[in-house]
């Protein structure tokens, strides 16, 4: 088996790669504010930037992913809108999943210490009957 082919830098940092993702990043972008603008639901404007902004990042990522494997320009682009408007609920879910996790794991790392119950000292007076 032969080694793989240094990878190309040069070709990685080309003025299409940087064109593809930022076309990626702005689909992905178009198609959270899309969802939001749909929802009836009221939002603050930093959860709408929040979502957007993860839209775009996963977008772009995913375009770059899955540039060499998908050939159709329309199939691409409706993966990373796909990807880009489901984003935000799939990156919720993970931070959920790594902070039960991390609590979890604290939680058995700490050692548990029970109370000593305290006694009840016997009075030396009178006893009532």
């Amino acid at each position: 088996m032969s080694p793989q082919p240094p990878i190309d830098t040069d070709s990685m940092l080309s003025s299409q790669n940087l064109k593809d993702g930022l076309v990626s990043s702005v689909l992905g972008g178009l198609a959270m504010i899309a969802r939001l603008l749909l929802s009836t639901e009221p939002v603050t404007f930093g959860w709408v930037v929040r979502r957007v902004l993860a839209a775009s990042i996963t977008a772009c990522f995913v375009g770059y992913a899955i540039q060499d494997h998908i050939a159709s320009t329309p199939l691409r682009m409706a993966v990373i809108g796909a990807c880009g408007y489901s984003a935000p609920e799939v990156l919720d879910f993970v931070l959920r999943y790594i902070k039960k996790r991390g609590e979890k794991e604290i939680n058995d790392a700490t050692p548990t210490t029970k109370p000593t119950p305290k006694r009840r000292t016997k009075s030396k007076g009178k006893s009532s009957r």
